[in-house]
């Protein structure tokens, strides 16, 4: 077997220069196979300030690190009896929690892939019985996060429109509060900014919150440079508030491609990962660990030990 020099080249990372972000989240649900990652995104240096779970209730795993450092955002992600979620924020609220934010109903267009396919009358009743007196409180309300497929837009055009039936009056026309749109985009920056624009478009003035994004199943460069180019763009952006790239976690376990994560299969911080974080580039390939593809350094170690062994020979 012999390794080429262009090989090992092909495998190495591209070094961009690290950046910081105030609006930089994390979007993750920890892993009972890994606990060891949890701590990752919240170890000195990191930039991250907020993250949700898709849940209503803060990750235990961060349960000791200050909420004004590492803010929660509750998320009504699908069907719930009554106000459930109400109350579960309420009693946040209680506790002391500072919510300053809420998400809701993740994909509601979808049945796939982690969407709540919930119908827009559906939502727009459990909207007004569990988001809509939080406003009351002072708290900031997320509308739906639709899928970037066709169906999103119109789903949110009925789902406002359902929202409006529910609160009006025979004499007074209401429509329901919101403060920010989230959005969903995964593929390359260009039909991300177009998606991003067709948003501002349809809600205008209204912040924008980039609450799951990639370019799923790219080569590692492909990725790489997406990531670079979103982050500089949502950076300089004044209508993006906040954003969370969805890709924390191992190489293994993605269902967005083996490159486009922040965890190589051994929980070590890719480049990716380490950018996101505000930190220098790392060097570790996504696929490398635990059986996964060879990083630069050990593909040189194998290139010169096969050498050596044609050289014996």
């Amino acid at each position: 077997m012999q390794l080429s020099l262009l090989s090992l080249v092909s495998i190495a990372p591209v070094a961009f220069a690290q950046t910081r972000s105030s609006k930089r989240g994390l979007v993750y649900v920890p892993n009972d196979a890994s606990p060891e990652d949890d701590k990752i995104w919240v170890q000195s240096g990191s930039d991250l300030t907020w993250y949700y779970n898709y849940g209503s209730t803060p990750s235990a795993a961060f349960n000791d690190v200050p909420e004004d450092r590492f803010e929660f955002v509750p998320m009504l992600w699908g069907t719930v009896d009554g106000t459930a979620f109400l109350d579960s924020v309420q009693s946040l609220i209680d506790g002391g929690r500072n919510i300053t934010h809420v998400l809701s109903f993740n994909e509601p267009d979808s049945q796939y892939n982690g969407g709540s396919n919930i119908e827009p009358s559906a939502a727009a009743d459990l909207w007004v019985k569990n988001i809509e007196p939080l406003a009351e409180k002072g708290v900031k309300l997320g509308l739906p996060a639709c899928t970037g497929g066709t169906e999103g837009l119109p789903w949110l055009q009925q789902f406002l429109a359902n929202c409006s039936q529910q609160i009006s009056t025979d004499d007074e026309q209401k429509n329901c509060t919101y403060d920010f749109v989230p959005i969903h985009w995964y593929g390359n920056f260009e039909g991300l900014a177009s998606h991003m624009g067709q948003y501002a478009a349809e809600f205008p003035n209204v912040t924008q919150w980039i609450t799951e994004y990639n370019y799923d199943n790219q080569d590692l460069s492909t990725t790489q440079s997406f990531y670079n180019t979103t982050s500089e763009y949502f950076d300089r952006m004044d209508s993006v508030s906040r954003y969370s790239m969805f890709g924390s976690f191992r190489s293994k376990d993605s269902n967005v491609g083996p490159d486009a994560v922040m965890l190589n299969n051994d929980g070590q911080l890719t480049d990716i990962g380490a950018w996101y974080l505000g930190m220098t580039a790392t060097g570790v390939d996504p696929q490398s660990g635990a059986g996964g593809r060879l990083t630069p350094a050990m593909a040189a170690i194998a290139f010169s030990c096969a050498v050596g062994a044609l050289v014996v020979l």
